[in-house]
């Protein structure tokens, strides 16, 4: 019961809930009707409005349209036409006003022409060349309107340049009326006797005449300015002042510069010492210079001009724009250079060439000839330093290679006891310099180690020989070369120090090339060039050593040594000289190979070829030894001498031992030759020149001869019997066994004796 009482309830409150809706619509609605009639009554009258605006627009369209046809139709007409008129009238007032600046132009080139002559008339050369001048610039200003061409203008250029050269040809006249060179038949000599004769006129000199007809020298330069001549002028007359005054006066000392004033002209020429020195000092050729400089400047230089383009110049300046750089490498290279000193002893002295060439450059700024900023002559003489080491060590250079090209054969002989005098070396620890009344002993003798201990006479000494004099000079120039590096400045001392080792570089390179077919012909030189290698070597070992601790310069501080240098050296002397003993032992086999191998000695030919053979190999030897004598040390020499002769010796035993059958009677023949090299041989042993001190060295001949007793042994074996060979080898342990193997022993037994029991017998002993 109570829920169906609740559904009623529910349903009638839904219903007037619905009701309550619907009436709210229908009220809504009413309004919105309202407003819709109230919002048309406002919009008619705008509408209408409107509709008469589009009415207006539309006539304003159909106005515009009809008066844009007019426009097109008359008005443009009329524009095009008024446009057509007016480019017409621009066309006629530009053509009107271009004929009107070239007739304005015209007429002042017609002007300055005329202005011109009438003052070329009146030599007034410079108002003549501003006329021609104003008269070129009118003419190019005519020349660059483009698209306007007359044919005169070709007719004025012409006359133009007509006129300028006539100008020109006339400044020219009165140029060489001033300016008179009186030069010397060939003007193409530079002999001391030819420019004596040359002499410069300048009539320059204010005339006492007022009425001359010469005009003043700055009109004439002005003008030749104006004109763009003066360049050419000046140049011509510079090169003359260059060659017939300045340059005679650097390069000829007995050349004194005499002037000469007249009334109507300065007279400028020479004068020739007959007492001159050889080479003039720098402050006497700057006087000079500036004695001439002086006279052209009060004369001729000191005009100001106005230069196109660069405002006020005088001539001074030109002129030495033009020939300064020539003056000054003249005066450097034939002056300066050859007043910078060859000791560093008088490099004090060159500072008053130092202060003279300040003075000189001074006198020619104040003259204006030269610029402020022009020193050229002052940093080449400053640098004075750097110039003499670079001309100490091209000397030094140059008299090496003299030395180096020399002849090797003109030798002198080093002993132990040779010295050479040199300055004392202080000790290493005291950093004194040097002291000159004390020499050091370079070859032998005592040499003094700051102790009480003495070293042997002979120690470090080199061994007698003969050495080329050339080489004992270039020594003898490296010593002094690098004694002056010690009393030099640090960069001079480095420097010369570097030259001495080019020196001794130079020596690898240019005496193994330049004496290169004397050495490989000739024993004799090949024996020096090893010497002199050797004696170099022997130098290079203390050289730097001795200099290092010789002063306070920079070599004390640096490693000064020419050490690395020495085994190079050994290595060119001995190489040269075996190369010699190679072509000597080729030679000697040659001789030998026509010994026909020393087989069949019973025949007589073949005795009588290896009997030339073998006195042929012994006077090459001989003559060997008497071309070495006296020249090589004797240990050197006895072994060359060994060697070769071991040769012979050994290629002798060899193809004796090859045979395969000795008679008797070749045995008795190979006996009788190898006798004469045992008798013979040791006599090409001869080293020194005195004969009775010669026997020991042939006494000891098998010291170097490595097969002398090889030999000796041969001989006892082509004499002896077969017991004898058997004593001799005495079971491995006699003489012939230390010189022969027993298969060596074996075949001569088997070629000297026959087949018989005891050939076998005493084949079995040897083994």
């Amino acid at each position: 019961g109570s829920l169906v009482a609740a559904v009623l309830e529910h349903s009638g409150r839904l219903d007037k809930e619905h009701l309550g809706a619907r009436v709210g619509r229908l009220s809504r609605r009413g309004e919105v009707c309202t407003m819709i009639n109230k919002k048309y009554v406002e919009f008619l009258p705008s509408m209408r409005g409107a509709e008469d605006l589009v009415a207006q627009v539309d006539g304003l369209a159909n106005n515009i349209d009809q008066l844009k046809g007019h426009i097109e139709n008359e008005v443009q007409r009329d524009l095009n036409v008024a446009g057509a008129e007016f480019t017409e009238l621009k066309q006629q007032l530009e053509r009107d006003t271009l004929v009107l600046s070239v007739l304005r132009k015209l007429q002042e080139f017609d002007t300055a022409v005329k202005e011109f002559h009438s003052a070329l008339l009146e030599e007034q050369y410079v108002t003549a060349a501003q006329q021609l001048e104003k008269a070129r610039s009118s003419l190019r200003i005519l020349e660059s309107r483009k698209g306007f061409e007359l044919k005169i203008l070709k007719a004025l250029g012409k006359e133009l340049v007509v006129q300028t050269q006539n100008i020109i040809y006339h400044l020219w006249q009165e140029w060489q009326k001033l300016i008179v060179w009186k030069l010397p038949p060939s003007k193409g000599s530079s002999s001391l006797e030819a420019v004596v004769l040359s002499e410069l006129h300048l009539h320059t000199v204010p005339p006492q005449d007022k009425d001359t007809a010469v005009p003043p020298v700055a009109a004439v330069l002005q003008a030749l300015a104006v004109l763009g001549e003066l360049h050419y002028k000046l140049k011509d007359f510079g090169h003359f002042l260059l060659q017939y005054i300045l340059k005679p006066l650097i390069l000829h000392p007995s050349l004194e510069p005499v002037s000469e004033e007249q009334p109507d002209v300065f007279i400028l020429r020479f004068e020739s010492q007959e007492l001159a020195l050889d080479e003039a000092s720098p402050m006497e050729v700057f006087d000079k210079i500036k004695l001439v400089f002086e006279v052209l400047h009060k004369y001729l230089l000191n005009v100001p001009l106005e230069q196109p383009g660069e405002g006020k110049v005088t001539l001074a300046e030109l002129l030495g724009e033009l020939i300064w750089e020539e003056l000054s490498d003249c005066l450097i290279h034939n002056c300066l250079v050859k007043s910078i000193p060859t000791n560093s002893s008088k490099l004090e002295q060159y500072k008053e060439v130092i202060k003279s060439t300040e003075e000189f450059e001074k006198a020619l700024k104040k003259m204006q000839f030269l610029k402020e900023d022009t020193t050229a002559l002052l940093k080449y003489a400053c640098n004075v330093n750097s110039h003499f080491a670079n001309k100490k060590c091209q000397d030094v250079i140059m008299a090496a290679r003299n030395l180096m090209t020399s002849e090797i054969h003109n030798t002198v002989k080093i002993t132990p006891d040779s010295s050479v005098a040199l300055p004392e070396l202080p000790d290493p620890g005291s950093g004194d310099h040097l002291k000159m009344h004390r020499a050091l002993n370079l070859h032998g003798g005592v040499v003094n180690l700051g102790s009480e201990s003495r070293l042997s006479p002979l120690t470090l000494s080199l061994p007698t020989c003969r050495i080329s004099c050339s080489v004992q000079q270039l020594v003898e120039l490296a010593y002094h070369t690098l004694l002056e590096a010690t009393a030099s400045t640090d960069l001079c001392c480095l420097q010369l120090f570097s030259c001495v080792r080019d020196i001794f570089q130079l020596f690898c390179e240019v005496v193994p090339t330049y004496h290169r077919e004397n050495l490989q012909k000739l024993p004799q030189l090949a024996a020096i060039h090893h010497n002199n290698c050797m004696y170099i070597a022997h130098h290079l070992l203390t050289l730097g050593h001795q200099f290092r601790y010789s002063s306070a310069s920079v070599l004390s501080s640096v490693a000064v040594t020419f050490v690395d240098l020495v085994p190079g050296f050994r290595r060119l002397g001995v190489e040269c000289f075996l190369a010699q003993m190679r072509v000597q032992k080729g030679e000697i086999l040659e001789r030998l190979s026509s010994a026909r191998n020393f087989s069949n000695m019973d025949d007589e030919e073949n005795y009588r070829a290896a009997n030339k053979a073998i006195k042929q190999v012994l006077h090459q030897l001989r003559r060997l030894g008497m071309v070495w004598q006296d020249v090589l040390p004797v240990n050197v020499y006895c072994k060359a001498m060994g060697t070769l002769l071991n040769t012979a010796l050994a290629e002798i035993v060899t193809r004796i031992v090859a045979l395969e059958d000795i008679s008797a009677e070749d045995a008795d023949r190979l006996y009788s030759l190898c006798r004469i090299m045992v008798e013979e041989g040791p006599q090409v042993f001869t080293p020194l020149l005195e004969e009775d001190k010669n026997k020991k060295y042939q006494e000891e001949v098998p010291v170097f001869v490595q097969n002398w007793m090889t030999f000796k042994e041969l001989m006892i074996i082509l004499q002896a019997n077969l017991q004898e060979i058997v004593d001799q080898w005495a079971d491995g342990k006699g003489p012939l066994a230390k010189e022969f193997s027993a298969a060596e022993v074996k075949s001569l037994i088997r070629a000297l004796f026959q087949n018989t029991e005891r050939r076998a017998a005493a084949l079995a002993k040897i083994k």
